[in-house]
């Protein structure tokens, strides 16, 4: 079976030596993203425009790989505040409507100030 990594060209993945997704046969992994804008390398402040911009980053990312959001079957959301929670909802039902993937929400200390939420996706093709 053969592994395809995908990348967006963060400087984080560099970094921190990991890739933005996986395609392992039929099934693709997108590692945990957050709301920078990478465009401008900036993030904004509110919670749901960082959510929305993370899921277009995912979004792309599956899109590379031959996925779209509507393969999607699990998420995992890490939300800095639940506070934030009714914010991240918008974006969360623009990008998958009807799928309703599998999810698994979680509040935990982010690893930079600014960062609000961070999301992963694990999608299977068909």
């Amino acid at each position: 079976m053969t592994r395809r990594l995908i990348s967006t060209g963060s400087p984080f993945e560099a970094e921190f030596a990991y890739s933005r997704a996986v395609v392992q046969g039929e099934w693709c992994f997108v590692s945990g993203t957050t709301g920078y804008d990478y465009a401008t390398m900036s993030m904004p402040e509110d919670p749901g425009k960082q959510a929305g911009n993370a899921l277009a980053t995912i979004g792309r990312a599956l899109a590379e790989a031959g996925f779209s959001l509507e393969d999607v079957v699990r998420t995992v959301i890490y939300l800095a505040d639940p506070a934030d929670h009714a914010a991240i909802g918008p974006a969360l039902r623009a990008a998958f409507g009807d799928v309703r993937p599998a999810n698994s929400t979680v509040v935990a200390a982010l690893i930079r100030p600014e960062m609000k939420v961070e999301i992963e996706v694990t999608a299977l093709r068909g």
